[in-house]
């Protein structure tokens, strides 16, 4: 009975109480009448009653107490599940709940907070003004792990409200390295766009570009008073007259303190790097990214395909900074399709002068892989090499037309259609392609590659006439059977040879308009009616009928073949907008660089007095193992060569925020006041520790004696700023530190800059992002390690193999070429020759002897090289000016040119006082390299390095008169610029040398023991130069 009753008032037939009363239940202190309107609310429930306008009070109740929970992941939690609910009437209690945990005293309360403000936001905009409140706060928020979080929140709610960076961008910039790898990315996004805002474009004056080292870090308000925007009477000036660029010191911060993080394990970090990099670093430190984006490529398909796209975009604007790292684009048969396409892409874009032998030959190879796809993306794409450069444009066209007799018919239709873009360029010059071509219309049942082959022949009818008829007729004969885009070819051909061939092609035309007037496909019929009016002639259309040469056969321009992804740069880089080329929601636009630059003094922020503390106590702080909240003082974020007071002023909790540190003379003279007193303290010290410290000054010297891959101790001690060196590190540089302080001044005096042990040649890995120049190739000389009598003794007894040195010229200066011929130069004759000596002024130039003559009857005045032409990778160093040539007298001078290891010819100015002569000097492969001299051994061992892609072996008979030893060594030595090796082998015949600029070894072997046969095999790392040696070599041998 007890249990019936308490059925039946817990279930009651009618509710006594209403809803306002049980909101007052609710409302109440007592949790016993809370309880009792919990559950008169879940009967209510139950009976299928509607309970929906005690939701917020209910929720009230059970988030409330939650949120003031002890423990801090319950409070997280409960604002979690609270911000979740997406129900408008419970707006204000979310708001109530994210204000006080935006004040929680746990960090990770307060990122909660942060994740919550968009979840709001979504829910109710008009409560934007609060939210904005709830970021400011949070944005000042010094801790690591609240920072992406509020940045996120912000980019949803508010990115228009720049004003609220300028205070935080500072700590931002410093707190980036210790973030959580989500939260880097979105606050390295924000600052790009922040920065695009708020700095001059750097590369806007690149001829000027420079900074100034001696500038303080954050420079006081009269330096940037003076860095202010040029007048008009400097913009009126000379281009050598105006003010060169100065970077932001704001701006150089970002920029250093992201590079860091290019080495992060996260690819999603260092994309946002990258992307940062590209829209933000001048032209010249763009490069840095580079490395970090080729590791990537190892990673999933997934991450290369995102990091392609991105890399495909740079390389067309960017293109030297990948150049290097060819190699590492080449596709693998195991790559997907899309990964393969946009390899494709990118060595396409990296495709030049000089390396297009090797991306064609990579190409050859990718034309045989099953893949059909990727079969036409590679035949699309050796269109594109042609059309970019003209050198190579008849090779490639060759290979094509070589393509047309291939079995697989989508490999024969896709050459088809590069061919005929190809063709419009040159038609006059391939009249023999076009015949070809026609030839194939049996054969190919491709509808494109059909109707590009009868737009090719209607074009170019006049080059084609006796078979441009027969091809319409077999054409007519099949009309019905072709698919429609053939069909309007048809129709346009017939029209252009009835217009340039009416007494052949008349009855053929009108046979095919009338197929036409009656097909299926309405724009067929509607095109064969137009042609008919435009074309015959009408009492009524007599008018058209005089125009339609003009119409059909009006010369078109060349097509253009670019990559598509040429204009996706305007998209941020790494965002799904570039990902998928257009516009997605939510994506903000990438400002563009202000005119002048803005305010920097509003990223200054004001010190407060409690917080200043005495040079002694920071000093005390820099000797903790650990850092602030600030963490602006982690090794990443300082400069290198900043004073000691700049350091200790960034290592304090806010001088990292504020920009207008500028202290008084008086407070300068009191650090050095008190630094003066540590100094005495210091020499106070007992005479036993000054001994110790000697001691372990001249241990660690030994120590540097017995190892030869030591480090300096600078370095050590700039590795002890780093963040992420380990602790032991750091004590030790600690250490070494206070031992150079205690360092006599005469000891150090007495120290000769040679006795630094030299280290050991660094291995070069994707993760070393320092060093992105490949080391050039050069003798390293091995520590000092005996004695100088010991050394005399032994001079002259060598029982090893010496390192190679350079050799002087086995042959003496070649033919004289012509640079200028006396008529073209009026009565200036200029000559030159490769004379094979070293250039005195830089031994990575080629040294070209040119010799003038005067045939004129007045005297040639003032000759001179004029400004060189900008060639990329040439540079010229130009012969000092001749006043005067009388008539008849000849004259000598030196010139040096730095061809970078390539073919390409160096074009340049030749002048007078009235005159210039525009020449070229266009180098044989022969001249680029230098001979060198090594043994037998270290000749083998060279050769076993550079295997592979690196040797080129070609077959050859030698003539009757070349069967000698002195014939085949002047042959080859007057080709190349190499030395001979010695040789114990009869009949082999071994010379060697390095290129001019990059050091690169050159090795050649001829092998004539076979009578009348013989093997000429040339190893290089350069591909190209080793591949035109051999062909130079046995043309000289063949001859």
């Amino acid at each position: 009975m007890q249990n019936e009753n308490k059925s039946k008032s817990f279930f009651p037939a009618s509710p006594s109480l209403k809803h306002d009363d049980l909101k007052e239940m609710l409302d109440t202190n007592k949790d016993s009448l809370k309880l009792e309107a919990m559950k008169r609310i879940v009967a209510m429930i139950a009976r299928g009653k509607n309970a929906s306008d005690l939701f917020p009070a209910v929720v009230k109740n059970v988030a409330c107490k939650n949120i003031e929970d002890p423990n801090q992941l319950i409070r997280a939690s409960a604002l979690r599940v609270l911000s979740s609910i997406r129900v408008p009437i419970i707006v204000p209690i979310m708001m109530l709940a994210i204000k006080e945990a935006a004040s929680d005293m746990s960090p990770y309360v307060r990122k909660t907070a942060a994740h919550a403000i968009p979840k709001l936001y979504s829910l109710d905009s008009d409560q934007k003004d609060q939210l904005i409140e709830v970021i400011e706060k949070l944005l000042a928020d010094k801790t690591t792990l609240v920072a992406g979080s509020v940045v996120m929140a912000f980019e949803e709610v508010c990115p228009e409200r720049i004003d609220l960076i300028h205070k935080n961008y500072r700590k931002l910039c410093n707190l980036l390295i210790d973030v959580e790898e989500w939260g880097q990315v979105v606050i390295i996004n924000m600052l790009t766009r922040y920065a695009r805002t708020q700095f001059l474009s750097p590369n806007k004056n690149e001829s000027l570009l420079e900074e100034n080292p001696e500038k303080a870090f954050y420079g006081s308000e009269e330096d940037e008073s003076k860095g202010s925007g040029p007048g008009p009477e400097e913009a009126a000036a000379p281009l050598a007259a105006r003010r060169p660029y100065i970077m932001d010191p704001d701006h150089r911060l970002l920029l250093r303190n992201t590079k860091p993080l290019l080495q992060s394990r996260s690819a999603a970090v260092v994309m946002a790097v990258a992307q940062l990099y590209f829209h933000l670093a001048p032209k010249a430190e763009v490069g840095v990214i580079a490395k970090a984006l080729v590791r990537l490529l190892r990673s999933h398909s997934e991450v290369q395909y995102v990091v392609l796209q991105n890399v495909a975009t740079m390389s067309i604007k960017r293109r030297g900074m990948f150049e290097p790292y060819l190699k590492s684009f080449y596709i693998r048969s195991t790559d997907p399709t899309q990964i393969k396409i946009l390899k494709l892409e990118v060595l396409t874009n990296l495709a030049n002068e000089t390396n297009i032998p090797t991306v064609l030959r990579e190409f050859q190879t990718y034309i045989r892989s099953m893949d059909k796809d990727f079969v036409a993306a590679t035949i699309q794409a050796i269109g594109r090499c042609a059309t970019n450069i003209g050198r190579v444009r008849d090779t490639c066209l060759n290979g094509l037309v070589q393509l047309l007799s291939n079995r697989d018919e989508l490999v024969v239709a896709e050459s088809v259609v590069v061919i005929k873009k190809l063709l419009q360029m040159q038609p006059s010059q391939h009249g023999e392609i076009i015949k070809h071509l026609a030839k194939l219309t049996d054969n190919i049942q491709v509808p494109m590659a059909r109707a590009s082959i009868l737009w090719l022949i209607g074009e170019y009818c006049e080059h084609v006439p006796r078979i441009a008829p027969d091809v319409l007729r077999k054409m007519a004969k099949s009309f019905t059977a072709e698919e429609d885009i053939v069909k309007l070819q048809v129709i346009n051909l017939a029209a252009k040879l009835y217009l340039t061939n009416s007494k052949q092609t008349k009855l053929l035309t009108q046979y095919v308009l009338s197929l036409a007037k009656y097909d299926q496909n309405y724009d067929i019929r509607d095109r064969a009616r137009f042609t008919r009016q435009l074309i015959v002639p009408s009492e009524q259309g007599g008018t058209l009928s005089r125009h339609a040469k003009k119409l059909f056969l009006a010369p078109k321009p060349a097509p253009v073949l670019e990559s598509s992804f040429k204009d996706r740069d305007h998209f941020q880089l790494g965002s799904l907008s570039h990902l998928l080329n257009a516009k997605a929601t939510g994506y903000q636009e990438l400002p563009d660089w202000p005119e002048e630059a803005p305010d920097p003094s509003v990223r200054n922020v004001e010190v407060p007095e409690w917080t200043k503390c005495s040079n002694r106590e920071k000093r005390k702080e820099k000797e903790k193992p650990f850092y602030s909240d600030s963490e602006g003082e982690s090794g990443p974020t300082e400069s290198a060569d900043s004073d000691p007071e700049s350091v200790s002023e960034s290592e304090s909790k806010s001088s990292n925020e504020s920009g207008s540190g500028t202290s008084s003379e008086e407070d300068d003279e009191e650090d050095q006041s008190d630094e003066q007193e540590a100094d005495e303290k210091k020499k106070g010290k007992s005479d036993q520790s000054e001994e110790e410290q000697e001691k372990k000054v001249k241990k660690k010297k030994k120590a540097h004696e017995r190892k030869e891959t030591s480090e300096s101790s600078e370095e050590e001690g700039s590795a002890s700023d780093s963040s992420s060196s380990e602790s032991e590190s750091a004590s030790e540089s600690e250490d070494e530190e206070e031992e150079e302080q205690a360092e006599p001044d005469t000891w150090r005096r007495k120290t000769p800059p040679s006795s630094k042990i030299i280290p050991k040649t660094k291995e070069i890995s994707l993760l070393d992002l320092e060093d992105f120049t490949p080391p050039s190739v050069q003798p390293v000389s091995p520590p000092k390690v005996v004695s100088t009598s010991l050394v005399t003794d032994l001079e002259g007894l060598t029982l090893t193999d010496s390192s190679p040195s350079l050799l002087s010229p086995v042959m003496g200066p070649g033919k004289r070429q012509e640079l200028l011929h006396r008529v073209a130069g009026e009565g200036l004759a200029v000559e030159y020759v490769f004379n094979r000596q070293p250039f005195p002024g830089d031994p990575h130039m080629v040294s070209v002897c040119i010799h003038f003559s005067n045939s004129s009857e007045t005297p040639v005045k003032g000759l001179h090289v004029g400004v060189p032409h900008q060639q990329p990778g040439i540079c010229i160093q130009e012969f000092p000016e001749i006043e005067s040539l009388a008539p008849g007298d000849s004259v000598t001078a030196i010139m040096g040119i730095n061809f970078s290891d390539s073919t390409q010819a160096a074009t340049f100015q030749l002048c007078t006082q009235t005159r210039q002569f525009y020449v070229s000097i266009q180098p044989p492969v022969g001249e680029l390299m230098a001979p060198v001299f090594m043994s037998e051994n270290e000749f083998k061992k060279e050769q076993a390095k550079l295997t592979g892609m690196s040797e080129i072996t070609e077959k050859l008979t030698l003539p009757d008169t070349c069967s000698n030893d002195p014939i085949i060594v002047q042959r080859i030595s007057a080709t190349a610029n190499l030395g001979r090796i010695p040789c114990g082998t009869p009949d082999e015949y071994r010379f060697a040398g390095r290129t001019l600029t990059s050091g690169s070894p050159v090795l050649l072997t001829l092998d004539a023991r076979v009578a009348g046969a013989a093997q000429l095999t040339v190893n290089s790392e350069k591909m190209v130069i080793g591949t035109m040696l051999v062909k130079d070599v046995i043309q000289a041998l063949t001859q």
